[in-house]
């Protein structure tokens, strides 16, 4: 397993969220919500820069949405765009595409556990998608020994 901090986004059409691991790579946590739209990408960048505990990323790992067939529609092209862009702002450190199938059910599922309502659990559920999206690539690398998901060229 590779040492350093790690950061999970999952990207919306209205809001963006952020996630970070330990440096261990063991345990992934909510960061905050980021409003899509201009600064964006800027926000997420400082957000690199607090989240390194000292010293840099590792790495960006990003949310591609596919069928659950496993094919990719309009959302996944928006995505990779964005994963791109995201690319060419944080530069040198690496962006990741990684599968996000059902992440963002699965978290309004367990917020709606924990008695989440409406407007509470709309607020936290990106964070929520992100924290599961960066937990299955940080679990996915301690069970292969290889870095999860797709690397992303800069655009």
């Amino acid at each position: 397993m590779r040492h350093g901090t790690r950061i999970g986004i999952d990207p919306g059409d209205a809001r963006i969220g952020v996630a970070r691991s330990d440096p261990t790579g063991f345990l992934a946590t909510p960061v905050e919500t980021v409003r899509r739209g201009k600064g964006d990408l800027a926000r997420i960048v400082r957000i690199l820069s607090e989240e390194g505990d000292g010293s840099p990323v590792l790495e960006v790992v990003v949310g591609l949405p596919r069928s659950l067939s496993g094919g990719e529609g309009p959302a996944a092209v928006k995505v990779r765009e964005f994963a791109g862009r995201l690319a060419a702002r944080v530069a040198p450190v690496p962006v990741r595409l990684v599968d996000e199938r059902m992440t963002t059910v699965s978290a309004e599922a367990m917020l709606r556990d924990q008695g989440r309502k409406g407007g509470k659990r709309r607020a936290v559920v990106d964070q929520a998608a992100a924290v599961l999206i960066l937990q299955h690539a940080l679990d996915t690398e301690r069970a292969t020994g290889a870095a999860p998901g797709e690397i992303v060229e800069e655009t």
